[in-house]
């Protein structure tokens, strides 16, 4: 069976967040901290001072030079237009604004169904990828079980056990990151070749030193690396500190990047576009250019040169 259109998939699924469609949760039910991503201290609960009644931010088109990248970076996937729905439908149409039970409910199930999304999404990456084809009719199955669970009621958002449908799906997109990484070893011209041999390697990029190699590992710390103009194709980064990370003109085909902290890491000039597992917040809390090439499915951030 061929692979679906990842792009058409994620809309059927309402993956994609769209604020218009939500009472501005994430201005309310997150918590901030006053620090390089947020200007104040904000409880979950309280209303951000910037949260117009229309529900809109009174300082969108300035939250960056505002002291609020933080909230340019953020993304719930589409959770928010989905629990802005379902709360409604429990509440007589009521929002967190209206009722303290639709608030309660709200603000709740916020991160649960965020963390459902963030499921489905990796699901689909799974389900899109050519080198991932032993496990995709695993990965169907998921998608069909996981999917349905976004939409439940609150009482019932609130009472799923998320850790449980993680260990669920997790081992699933393991494999996936195995088949595809191993696949593009596979691809990569050898590190052997006599010299003069044609090859298919970026002229661009060159291989880590084995010191380097030996730290490109899961939940390394990566906090300000020299990474720029290095082949890490392949490298499980999965949960890296990458903060401030350079990886200027880096090549990161077939990169497990799943829960990588990126925040301030410089992307300019390097191949993202075959990085495994990642999200739409992750580039936005990082910095790139024109040069930097993303994964189809994901859209250049408007903050970026």
């Amino acid at each position: 069976m061929a692979s679906p259109d990842r792009a058409l998939l994620l809309e059927q699924l309402d993956l994609r967040t769209d604020c218009s469609r939500c009472t501005g949760l994430c201005c309310v039910a997150l918590t901030l901290t006053r620090s390089a991503d947020f200007a104040i201290d904000k409880p979950s609960g309280e209303p951000c001072p910037n949260l117009r009644e229309d529900f809109g931010c009174a300082i969108h088109a300035r939250l960056r030079s505002s002291g609020f990248p933080g909230c340019t970076a953020y993304d719930c996937l589409g959770a928010g237009q989905r629990v802005t729905a379902v709360v409604r439908a429990a509440h007589d149409g009521a929002t967190w604004r209206d009722d303290a039970a639709a608030a309660h409910d709200a603000f709740a199930a916020l991160p649960v169904a965020t963390q459902v999304h963030e499921l489905l999404w990796y699901l689909t990456e799974v389900l899109a990828h050519p080198d991932a084809t032993p496990v995709h009719d695993d990965a169907r199955t998921a998608l069909d079980e996981t999917a349905p669970l976004a939409a439940l009621a609150p009482a019932d958002l609130l009472a799923l056990d998320v850790g449980a449908v993680r260990r669920a799906v997790g081992p699933l997109i393991d494999r996936a990151s195995t088949l595809v990484r191993t696949a593009a070893v596979r691809r990569r011209p050898s590190a052997h070749a006599p010299a003069g041999t044609a090859t298919d390697a970026s002229p661009t990029t060159s291989p880590p030193t084995p010191a380097v190699r030996r730290r490109l590992r899961r939940v390394a710390d990566l906090v300000g690396a020299r990474l720029g103009g290095l082949d890490l194709t392949a490298s499980d980064l999965r949960g890296a500190l990458l903060l401030g990370a350079d990886l200027r003109g880096a090549d990161l085909t077939a990169v497990d990047l799943l829960g990588a902290d990126l925040r301030g890491a410089d992307l300019r000039g390097a191949d993202l576009s075959g990085a495994l597992f990642l999200l739409p917040a992750q580039v936005g809390a990082a910095r790139g250019d024109a040069a930097t090439r993303l994964p189809a499915v994901l859209d250049r951030p408007t903050h970026w040169t």
